[in-house]
């Protein structure tokens, strides 16, 4: 009766039973303690029993640490563990102090409890393989999985899991396949589900029809939860007819069912397709919503997005904050700033994700005064330690000139990703500091941290900037050499911009014949100026004569080459360039500008 009241929640009632109980056997003390420790909230009462047993057992000792590992009191479990008579300790009570450890990150002290026990059951191993994948420590993993004197289901998942979340797609396929060849051995839905997600998430689709094939013949076809597998799994394979044909076999389709199909045809920018499947849905949550938002963002459809917005029963700080960053990935930032302050009105608690949009806004306004402010509620929510939100920092603060603010913020940072060293980098780039920024580039390869092709385009820049062409060479030179980064036309830029500002244009126009693909208009617009510079009016009739193919309605490659005539004293040619342009229409842009109120 003690523990159908327990097992209802009703943990009153099962302590009135237990008080009134005339005598108390060991095996009722561990009911009511087993109770208080499910319950997970009273664990002081569950100690305070376990104190006033005259006689323990193992699920006694058992049950109390696990009341501590759930309640984070890794230390009161300890000392109880330390209490635990050696043939009571292992496995069970040694299980659950390595879980505890564990789950918070200790494995240390779980490697020192497991190394310490006498008898290990397949829990102890799997849950020390598990906590060895989940540190990054793949290799010591695999290693425990080896010495393994019996394995089952979980342990196999653990280790296939542990490889797919390190990037190691081939080991984990491999040791899949071997799972599958042992005797007795069969995969569950837990394992095909991982299998699944590792072949959308790195595009492996013939795998992953390999997957779905296995899911058919093992009598999983029509479970629902590996049917969203699937369907993810193909959606980011970028097979969305076949997702779909999934979607209409499940007959049991949920909530994850309709938005898994949705994402993916957002995803792949088929915005008015999942806009249909939206509106079938027989009941839709944020997720749904919120998804779609984002789609007519994606598609710059704002007024929809607002209009979805304003429709929803329930909108929580994700929707916000979609909403938010739909106004800033489409440059309406001052819409974007609206937006905020009806969400702090509704008392809504921005997350880093909105402050980070919200930076990006104050960024594309150069609005330091705005940033300044995101950045006090930032520090006032004790957000300012949040990684997505110092890189946005940085960003923030060297749009607005403001580059000492942009290095004090970074160097706040304590542990600086690629994104971090991208935007100081290019912070220092972009306000005239090239040494500076070519320092950090040095600071970021000797931790170690891999650049990526906007980490080059920043180093490049500072060359250009600096005059640098024999360090610009070598860098560029680099990419492809050291770190396989094969250069892309704004990394040719680059280079021809650096070479003309340093004169030599008979280098640069080199540089662009031996380009495996098209020039773009940034390349020829960066030799074109770079010919106004050094009045090469021959190269600068090359640059021009493709800048108005690619632009027909750009100006410029006109104004230059009207110039550079004038210069060289061929006013006839530079009025028959004028009138070729206004015979077309093409006015030149206006500069802009704006004054802050």
């Amino acid at each position: 009766m003690l523990t159908a009241y327990a097992e209802n929640g009703k943990i009153g009632k099962a302590r009135e039973l237990f008080d009134e109980m005339p005598e108390r056997s060991t095996a009722s003390y561990n009911a009511m303690i087993t109770a208080y420790v499910r319950s997970g909230r009273v664990v002081d009462e569950a100690y305070d029993l376990f104190c006033k047993m005259s006689e323990r057992n193992a699920v006694t000792y058992a049950a109390m640490i696990t009341g501590f590992v759930q309640v984070g009191m890794l230390d009161k479990a300890e000392q109880v563990y330390a209490k635990v008579p050696a043939k009571s300790r292992d496995p069970v009570c040694s299980n659950a102090l390595v879980s505890g450890y564990l789950k918070v990150g200790r494995l240390d002290e779980a490697v020192r409890v497991f190394e310490g026990m006498v008898e290990r059951d397949v829990v102890s191993w799997s849950s020390m393989i598990d906590g060895y994948c989940k540190s990054g420590k793949i290799v010591e993993a695999r290693v425990m999985f080896d010495r393994m004197p019996e394995r089952n289901v979980v342990s196999w998942t653990a280790m296939i899991n542990g490889y797919m979340k390190m990037g190691y797609f081939g080991d984990g396929f491999g040791l899949f396949s071997i799972m599958r060849r042992q005797r007795d051995m069969l995969v569950n839905s837990t394992t095909l589900t991982i299998m699944l997600e590792a072949c959308g998430s790195y595009g492996k689709y013939q795998e992953g029809i390999q997957m779905h094939g296995l899911v058919s013949r093992m009598g999983f076809a029509f479970d629902v939860f590996l049917g969203n597998s699937i369907i993810t799994m193909y959606c980011r394979c970028g097979c969305i007819d076949a997702a779909t044909k999934i979607f209409h076999i499940i007959s049991k389709k949920d909530l994850i069912s309709w938005n898994s199909l949705i994402a993916g045809y957002v995803k792949h920018d088929k915005i008015e397709e999942a806009y249909k499947f939206f509106e079938k849905m027989p009941t839709k949550d944020v997720v749904s919503w919120t998804t779609m938002i984002t789609g007519f963002s994606s598609k710059r459809n704002n007024k929809k997005s607002v209009e979805l917005f304003k429709m929803m029963p329930v909108k929580d700080d994700i929707a916000w904050t979609a909403i938010i960053s739909g106004f800033v990935s489409n440059e309406e930032f001052e819409e974007a700033f609206c937006w905020f302050i009806e969400m702090l009105r509704e008392s809504v608690r921005p997350n880093p994700l909105t402050f980070s949009s919200m930076l990006s806004a104050s960024a594309g306004l150069a609005a330091l005064n705005q940033g300044l402010q995101i950045h006090a509620q930032v520090v006032k929510l004790h957000l300012e330690f949040d990684l997505s939100i110092q890189n946005s920092l940085v960003s923030m603060y060297s749009k607005c000139g403001d580059v000492v603010d942009a290095y004090r913020a970074f160097i706040s940072i304590n542990e600086p990703n690629t994104v971090s060293f991208n935007s100081m980098i290019t912070a220092f780039a972009q306000n005239g500091y090239e040494e500076e920024a070519l320092r950090v580039f040095r600071k970021m390869q000797s931790e170690g941290q891999d650049p990526n092709q906007i980490t080059f385009l920043a180093v490049l820049s500072a060359c250009s900037h600096g005059g640098l062409v024999e360090v610009g060479w070598e860098y560029f030179k680099s990419m492809k050499s050291l770190y396989n980064i094969e250069p892309r036309p704004d990394h040719y830029t680059c280079m021809v911009d650096l070479l003309g500002r340093a004169g030599s244009l008979d280098e640069a126009i080199n540089l662009i014949h031996s380009m495996p693909y098209e020039p773009h208009a940034g390349v020829w617009g960066a030799l074109l100026g770079a010919s106004r510079i050094h009045v090469r009016l021959d190269l600068a009739k090359i640059a021009a004569e493709h800048l108005t193919k690619l632009e027909p309605d750009n100006a410029t490659p006109y104004v230059v080459l009207s110039n550079l005539y004038s210069i060289l004293g061929e006013k006839g040619d530079g009025d028959q360039v004028r009138m070729t342009k206004e015979s077309k229409g093409i006015r030149k842009s206006p500069g802009l500008s704006w004054v802050v109120l």
